[in-house]
């Protein structure tokens, strides 16, 4: 749909993309969008040319909010004379910086002259929290991403892409150039104004000599009574809840459970409310230690429930005395299980939620063995008097992946449709709460160049250059640069997050 200008993409089930001619439209039609958004509009993410409309297609229809868009009239672009100016103090050592003039155009030592002289400014902010996309006063360097991003950029790395630089607040993925290092705070949850760099902010890059360490912010405090002690918390595990909806704007992903129905379910059978929080547990072993006098469940991927060494069963409210024991797996299906303690495990909530976002660094850390939990009293009513409830775990088989269009599928080859849904696809080695990397065939793009950075969201297939999707999960980034082919639904989201690397995974169009 194109109107007065603007054209609506279909983004999943609850999600519409707006493409705009520049920065200054997207960001006029963000303001005026915001300032009249109706019942059901989840979040708003402004981007380089667009602006994506989150919402609840069960409170409002895709149709209705169209014709708001249409209907919207653009806010003129502010003016950041009297913005505040930020100097970022930066190293110019990165790994990327040597190859400059095959991809810039001229030697390190010009790039890094052009990138201190620029004067910048934030844009707007996305990614992760504490990343901003900044653009430059006569910057016309249209820097290429990486053809495939890095599983892992350290914290405090400068980058250039797509006429745009950034720094990196903490380590993360990535498939930006890195030229550079910075010491800067980037981000702290903690502070009255959590991010270094907002939209409208005018920056200065001040070349440095020497590295100092990063300054960390201090973890928040746990308060309140201790229900249970981790005696072995395994690969992997986090306090998750229902995460933050409505801060992408802020580069907050939206977090919470990977496994929401697993969660919710767990919630359920101990009489808690659907908002309380739980702990996920990666694969386990996972043990632990009651405190007190406590009813629980376990739900999700399945393997051994021992509660004093006595076998117990999942899916179901089970008492879990004070002093005793409780042993969680090894998994021997599924990749996740939820730990739900009545009442929810009491933790301060960031940014409106308790849920641990492994990209952002927000939230509690994962936990480890010493660590004491209180509960909460996050409660629906009484412990359902129901033994049990149907329930099916994680098979060990192929996973289907049900997904909607995306925005841009009109970038890859007529056959591209047909080569996602014939596969076959595996889960790579790289699958985590961020993203999922698929492996099998190459999805064929007939678009060259990059793609502006525009507003993701939690079970969208982007492909890099080199064809194979990433299926973006719950702690996924807010932005991106990589053209998104399809979108699974929420369900198939849920389903992948429980699929092991190796699993074979079907992709069927549902809509």
């Amino acid at each position: 749909m194109v109107t007065e200008g603007r054209r609506i993409l279909p983004f999943g089930a609850g999600g519409l993309l707006i493409e705009l001619d520049d920065l200054d439209a997207a960001l006029g039609l963000h303001a005026a969008l915001a300032a009249s958004a109706p019942d059901g509009v989840e979040e708003l993410i402004p981007a380089a040319r667009t602006v994506l409309v989150r919402f609840d297609p069960r409170r409002v229809a895709a149709a209705t909010l169209r014709a708001w868009i249409a209907a919207a009239d653009a806010v003129a672009p502010r003016t950041d004379g009297d913005a505040p100016e930020v100097t970022i103090p930066t190293v110019y050592d990165g790994i990327d910086l040597a190859d400059a003039e095959r991809w810039a155009g001229m030697s390190p030592t010009e790039l890094v002259e052009r990138h201190v002289r620029t004067p910048w400014r934030v844009a707007f902010t996305g990614f992760a929290p504490g990343f901003a996309y900044l653009v430059g006063e006569g910057w016309d360097l249209d820097i290429p991403r990486l053809d495939a991003p890095r599983a892992r950029v350290p914290a405090g790395a400068v980058a250039l892409a797509a006429g745009f630089t950034g720094t990196y607040p903490r380590a993360t993925p990535g498939g930006w150039r890195l030229i550079g290092t910075t010491t800067a705070l980037l981000f702290d949850p903690d502070a009255a104004v959590p991010a270094l760099l907002t939209a409208g902010t005018r920056v200065r890059f001040r070349s440095e000599r020497a590295r100092v360490e990063l300054p960390v912010s201090p973890p928040a405090a746990v308060t309140g009574a201790p229900a249970l002690r981790i005696e072995a918390s395994g690969p992997l595990a986090t306090i998750q809840d229902l995460g933050r909806s409505g801060a992408g704007a802020m580069g907050i992903a939206v977090s919470g459970a990977a496994d929401r129905r697993a969660a919710a379910l767990a919630n359920r059978l101990v009489g808690s409310a659907h908002t309380a929080a739980v702990v996920e547990i990666l694969l386990g072993p996972f043990r632990a230690t009651a405190l007190a006098d406590r009813w629980i469940a376990v739900t999700g991927g399945l393997g051994a429930i021992r509660i004093d060494g006595r076998d117990a069963d999942p899916h179901r409210a089970l008492f879990w005395p004070a002093g005793s024991v409780l042993e969680i797996g090894p998994l021997a299906s599924g990749l996740r299980a939820y730990l739900a303690v009545r009442g929810g495990i009491d933790v301060p909530r960031r940014a409106g939620s308790r849920a641990t976002d492994t990209l952002a660094g927000l939230g509690p850390a994962p936990l480890a063995a010493g660590d004491e939990l209180p509960t909460g009293a996050e409660v629906a009513g009484e412990v359902p008097p129901i033994d049990a409830v149907p329930w099916t775990a994680p098979a060990p088989g192929d996973v289907t992946l049900e997904v909607v269009p995306g925005p841009r599928a009109d970038w890859f080859a007529a056959d591209a449709g047909r080569t996602l849904y014939a596969g076959p696809w595996h889960v790579s080695a790289h699958a985590d709460r961020i993203g999922v990397r698929l492996e099998g065939p190459r999805l064929t793009r007939i678009r060259a160049g990059e793609l502006a950075s525009e507003g993701m969201i939690p079970g969208a297939l982007q492909v890099p250059p080199d064809g194979r999707p990433v299926v973006l999960g719950v702690d996924g980034p807010v932005t991106g640069g990589y053209p998104v082919i399809a979108v699974a639904t929420a369900d198939s989201l849920g389903r992948l997050a429980q699929a092991r690397p190796g699993t074979r995974v079907r992709i069927r169009p549902v809509g």
